[in-house]
């Protein structure tokens, strides 16, 4: 019979795959997205409240720390039982949204399709806070202040499209 899964201890090695996952999607969609800041994106009517570049990168690694943070605590609690599963299929969509937004918005142009990414995005964090909620409550947390990012950047984005259509 298999030992039970530790809860307790922390791991290195399972925390650290987490990060490789989160960063190696945030990394790869910069090397469509860093181009394009000084080229296409310079030239859009921005509005008022848009950031600085500078921003978008610590914001992101924080960000990015609290998502991989809240996915090994989720982690700790694995099992074949369908609300896992279910936990750990919702976590994946949101991060496929996720990189997928950089590509639609940086990548293809396309402010309008790249809103109803972020749009389904903004569902996915919810439906994943709800999930990791089950299983700890510290994870769910972990993943509110990227529920406010991307709901700033949600208006964000649907202000750049109507001032640029």
């Amino acid at each position: 019979m298999p030992a039970p899964v530790s809860t307790k201890r922390f791991q290195f090695l399972p925390y650290f795959i987490n990060l490789l996952i989160v960063f190696g999607i945030g990394i790869t969609a910069s090397l469509v997205t860093r181009p394009e800041i000084a080229g296409w994106y310079s030239t859009l009517k921005k509005p008022s409240f848009n950031p600085p570049p500078w921003l978008f990168g610590p914001v992101w690694s924080a960000i990015y720390i609290m998502i991989a943070t809240a996915a090994y605590l989720v982690w700790k609690h694995r099992s074949k039982k369908p609300a896992y599963i279910i936990a750990r299929s919702v976590y994946f969509v949101q991060l496929i949204l996720n990189f997928s937004w950089s590509m639609v918005f940086f990548g293809m142009h396309q402010i309008m399709g790249a809103l109803v990414v972020i749009t389904l995005l903004w569902v996915s964090i919810i439906v994943n806070i709800n999930w990791f909620g089950k299983f700890n409550k510290v994870a769910a947390w972990l993943l509110a202040p990227y529920l406010v990012w991307v709901s700033f950047a949600t208006v964000l984005n649907a202000s750049i499209y109507f001032l640029n259509r």
